[in-house]
């Protein structure tokens, strides 16, 4: 059995949320879970026993960043801007692949974007996933996401092998080296482009800036609500 508290908590996949990078959450790799809540008496106390049956994760989740931004560089994908991928959308018949959750692509998203998201919210409440729950909420977070077994299967539903693709997050990430950031930064859209040239897609490129620019831009923009 194994007691993760808060004052020993490291985040072990870089898919449980690519946000949380410098978050404390560790989990480990085969568990079933059980609470003590008697000994919650603080943030600080948190503690949550564990023994084993977790699935093994995804190729993606165990493959560092670096691995990743490695094997993008070599497949060639490359980043362009929100008015480079407005023009490719509109003249190249590129599809925007926006990766974000559902109730985010409903709210605002840009005209022909495909939905395909790469995490989605805890659905289950096995004691594993009451635990994720508990950690997620440590940190504020009331929405905690997991990675989707669905979205590589929704992505070939929708778009074949050879379409050409831009990957869309709300951040965007990037693959661009700086002195802070040597490796770039790590973001849905860049781990999304992995997935999916790592499973046979030949025209993917990557949205730069994210979204988040796009509708600072003002470039158009359609709601599904």
């Amino acid at each position: 059995m194994i007691a993760l508290t808060s004052t020993n908590l490291t985040s072990t996949s870089p898919l449980l949320h690519p946000n949380l990078s410098s978050s404390s959450l560790i989990f480990p790799s085969n568990s079933s879970l059980s609470f003590n809540s008697s000994s919650v008496t603080s943030p600080s106390k948190l503690r949550i026993q564990c023994t084993a049956t977790k699935p093994a994760k995804s190729p993606a989740a165990e493959e560092e960043w670096k691995i990743k931004r490695e094997l993008l560089l070599e497949k060639r994908v490359r980043s362009v801007d929100v008015k480079e991928a407005l023009r490719l959308q509109k003249e190249n018949n590129f599809v925007i692949l926006d990766v974000r959750p559902e109730a985010e692509f409903k709210e605002a998203h840009p005209p022909g974007a495909i939905n395909a998201q790469i995490y989605r919210l805890i659905k289950e409440w096995t004691a594993w996933d009451i635990a994720r729950r508990a950690a997620f909420a440590f940190f504020g977070i009331f929405s905690g996401t997991e990675e989707n077994p669905e979205f590589l299967k929704t992505v070939e539903s929708k778009l074949d092998k050879d379409s050409k693709i831009i990957v869309a997050c709300t951040s965007g990430g990037t693959m661009r080296p700086s002195q802070n950031l040597p490796e770039g930064k790590q973001s849905r859209s860049l781990i999304a482009a992995y997935l999916l040239v790592l499973n046979g897609y030949t025209n993917v490129f990557h949205l730069d800036g994210g979204l988040y620019t796009w509708f600072k831009e003002g470039l158009p923009v359609v709601s599904e609500e």
